[in-house]
């Protein structure tokens, strides 16, 4: 009984190759259908699974968890030393707690000065993620403590090039207590020598892009509980969920609140904790999700135009079928051929969609926005390919579905003849069929409308962004990053103070004539750049200006002293160099010198909310607790309100310093540059090599900067316009082909209506009528559906809503316009049919 399965089975797949071969042309155009279909959601699951799917690469990953202080106004935020001190100290539910904080710094090492990307870790972070070095010694307790030898644990990726996998060394310094398989390699960085003690496996990568991994507790301890200057991790004890850990931080941080003596709006009032992947995947959940589904309905739309294929193929194979049925080949057999034909189709599109799939993997992580985490995870990984294999036959199974059930039109007890006569007719017993066709492609429509509304709307919210102004030139103007750490060392505060300063004035005076340049100006923090760190400053006097902590503290109780705003400290010339207007007071100029008291230019936020209906002018303020410096800002002048996180983000509160009187070691310059060239960029790195030799330059335009603020959106947009551009044309293909073959089939009758008077634009007019029915039917059926599941992109849209009236109206009009004039063609050509050539080819 099994070989005969397995022999017919084989002589079913035989016939069908057969059959495909016959017909090239049908053959490849379902194929290539399918593969689009299932390539491209093999390709978005792949992203899908990558990012948010697939366990962290580290042990026991469902064990991590992240940690976050809760603002009083409900807000994540992350943690401040002495919180997570006591989280770690007094939980019963974590193994173990760290804290990390990172930022770009200038490292000197045996190569030359880069500037790489630094995590400040505590004591058990490499415990946590469980990960210990590849080469080396972990973090010990020994190296997390003042006054402790300055360790550093390197990525591979600087390992190998940066340090030419341990080849270079400068032989000056010892290698670090215990450590094995490594040379005497140290590094400088911020005035510090650490030494090298171990190197980190490959694809470790926590948090993303470090470089270089050193120990937090080397720094001096921050006692304020409102300093929120690290983001946490945890690994869970046995038997401990999220919840309870969540639950026992919360409780900790309630007895904090109650026993702390800051009482401000940076004070949290609880804790919590979630699962890692979670954490750093909930940004870009949404997002992930909605392609999927837009490839979902890709993929409703290609099976849909290969079943239209397999429903036209069947009813032409309708005299072969009425032999074959008269003969003697059962139901059952006809049905099992129509099955192995659909299946041996799926495969082949299948195959086809994973060599899409390969391709449009690699283009997708290229297109792939900044802030999308855990790129390198994205692959056609096993699950992925069991997907495809799944949906490969979940769509075999579909269509021979739809194609098996063609053979039941011929009845044996209706004998040979008649089978065959209807055969030739190919019109009564193809209504059904028609009928069949007709609601698929009414499907295809429909399913066509949602993914073009979806797009549509995504279009006019990235629109409405780009309409935005953002407050400040985004053209022609190049940055470039600075961090002069080194130069400091040795130098006492005030001599590092004057020497920053004198560094930054030299740098502008020797880049301000360079050709091309028509103004520069320095900043400590650029817009566009992840947002400019903010705090609480005071409003007080020279006379009630804190000199101690306890003071400053004391003030802070008081409400109607306290304010909060971003910090930000520029040069003389950079609001004229961003092209941001002072709409009251004045700029920072030679008034403000290093020994001067010190000004401040605030934003119109900020005088409107913190002064209504007042002068701010002469105002002074204490925002000594973001530099350091305690000297007392007085505002001299009002810039126009900018958009520093993107245009999407209203305007904030902030608080620009003079760069001048209160210099920062890292600090970025800004040339606005209409014909800025390559030549440009090397002169600016010869000026900035002859002033600072171990300073390396990162250079960056704000025009890239824009396009990253708007990666997301703009991924998204490219995405889902070229399913539902995609999704259109096979929309397209399934009206003209069943356009196409229902004239066909109605040869005949367009010939005896001819025939009998009828004028060629009478039957125009009726069959563009009828064929109308189903572009209007798609059309309904596909406004409803968009205003039933577009909510789930609500969160993606701005300044436009899921259920826009002009952008479903306009997605109706393209749609219906488009099918109209699918079927014109066919339509036309069965105008021109001559009545007698049809009356005698029947």
């Amino acid at each position: 009984m099994t070989s005969r399965l397995l022999a017919g089975a084989g002589q079913d797949l035989k016939y069908a190759w057969r059959g495909l071969l016959k017909r090239p042309g049908f053959s490849a155009l379902a194929v290539l259908t399918l593969g689009l279909g299932l390539g491209a959601v093999t390709a978005i699951f792949s992203v899908v699974y990558g990012v948010l799917l697939r366990p962290l690469p580290y042990p026991r990953p469902d064990r991590l968890t992240a940690v976050w202080e809760v603002m009083p106004s409900g807000r994540h935020a992350r943690l401040a030393e002495p919180n997570f001190d006591d989280f770690r100290d007094r939980n019963r539910t974590f193994a173990a707690l760290a804290r990390y904080a990172g930022w770009t710094a200038s490292v000197t090492g045996p190569a030359e000065p880069v500037r790489a990307n630094v995590t400040a870790v505590s004591r058990d972070f490499f415990t946590v993620l469980g990960t210990p070095p590849a080469i080396g010694r972990t973090l010990t307790a020994e190296d997390a403590r003042p006054g402790a030898q300055p360790v550093a644990f390197v990525s591979q990726a600087f390992w190998r090039s940066h340090l030419a996998g341990g080849a270079g060394s400068s032989g000056s310094y010892p290698a670090a207590p215990g450590v094995r398989d490594l040379p005497s390699i140290h590094l400088r960085l911020e005035g510090r020598d650490y030494a090298v003690a171990g190197v980190m496996p490959a694809g470790f990568d926590f948090p993303a892009r470090t470089d270089l991994w050193l120990p937090a507790e080397l720094e001096p301890p921050n006692p304020s509980r409102t300093s929120h200057n690290f983001a946490a991790i945890g690994r869970l004890r046995d038997g401990v969920g999220p919840a309870a850990a969540s639950a026992d931080l919360d409780a900790i941080a309630r007895g904090i609140v109650a026993e702390a003596s800051e009482r401000n709006d940076y004070l949290m009032r609880g804790a919590g904790a979630g699962p890692l992947q979670t954490e750093l995947t909930g940004r870009v959940r949404a997002p992930l999700v909605l392609l999927l589904a837009a490839v979902g309905f890709l993929l409703l739309v290609a099976c849909a135009n290969v079943a239209l294929f397999l429903l036209a193929r069947a009813s032409q194979r309708g005299r072969e079928l009425a032999i074959r049925r008269a003969l003697g080949a059962g139901q059952a057999r006809l049905m099992r051929q129509s099955v192995v034909e659909a299946v041996l189709l799926s495969a082949l599109g299948a195959g086809a969609g994973l060599l899409l799939a390969a391709w449009a993997v690699r283009l997708l992580v290229r297109l792939a926005p900044p802030e999308l985490p855990r790129l390198e995870a994205v692959g056609l990984h096993w699950p992925v390919l069991v997907l495809a294999a799944g949906l490969a036959l979940l769509v075999a199974a579909a269509l021979g579905i739809a194609t098996a059930g063609r053979p039941e039109a011929f009845d044996p007890a209706r004998g040979l003849a008649a089978a065959l006569a209807e055969g030739g007719r190919a019109h009564a017993g193809s209504r059904r069929g028609r009928r069949t066709s007709r609601v698929i492609v009414a499907a295809q429509l429909a399913v066509t409308f949602v993914l073009l509304a979806g797009a549509g709307l995504l279009g006019r919210s990235l629109l409405a962004v780009l309409a935005i102004d953002p407050g400040f030139r985004t053209d022609a103007i190049l940055a470039m990053d600075v961090d002069t750490g080194a130069l400091d060392d040795g130098a006492d505060p005030a001599a590092a103070k004057a020497r920053r300063s004198q560094l930054v004035g030299r740098l502008l005076e020797r880049l301000a004539p360079l050709p091309g340049v028509r103004q520069v100006a320095a900043a400590s923090a650029l817009p566009l750049d992840g947002g400019l760190p903010d705090g609480m400053f005071l409003l007080v006097d020279e006379r009630e200006n804190p000199k101690t902590p306890q003071e400053y503290e004391a003030l802070a109780k008081q409400a109607e002293r306290r304010g909060t705003a971003d910090f930000c400290v520029v040069t003389p010339g950079y609001f004229q160099a961003l092209g941001i207007p002072i709409v009251r007071g004045r700029d920072f100029d030679s008034r403000d010198g290093l020994d001067a008291p010190h000004a401040a230019v605030i934003s119109e936020t900020l005088a409107r909310t913190r002064w209504p209906d007042q002068d701010p002018l002469g105002r002074t303020l204490q925002f000594g607790n973001m530099d350091g410096y305690l000297n007392l800002l007085t505002v001299v002048g009002v810039a126009a309100d900018t958009r520093e996180d993107g245009p999407e983000t209203p305007p904030r509160p902030i608080v620009y310093g003079n760069l001048v009187q209160r210099p920062r070691s890292a600090f970025s310059v800004v040339l606005h540059a209409p014909d800025g060239t390559p030549a440009l960029l090397a002169a600016a790195r010869t000026v900035l090599r002859d002033e600072a030799p171990t300073a390396p330059p990162r250079f960056r335009s704000f025009d890239a900067m824009y396009a990253d603020v708007l990666g997301s959106r703009r991924f998204n947009l490219i995405l889902v316009g070229c399913f539902a551009l995609t999704a259109l044309m096979l929309a397209v293909a399934g009206v003209y082909g069943v356009t196409a073959y229902g004239v066909a089939q109605r040869t005949r009758e367009i010939g005896v209506r001819m025939a009998l008077g009828a004028m060629p634009s009478q039957v125009v007019r009726q069959i563009l009528r009828e064929e109308s029915v189903i572009g209007l039917a798609g059309v309904v059926a596909g406004a409803l559906g968009a205003l039933a599941s577009l909510r789930a992109i609500r969160a993606l849209l701005f300044g436009v809503t899921e259920s826009d009236p002009w952008t479903l109206v306009g997605v109706g009009f393209l749609l219906a316009a488009v099918a109209l004039v699918a079927c014109f063609v066919p339509v036309r050509r069965a105008s021109s049919i001559d009545p007698l050539v049809a009356l005698r080819d029947e």
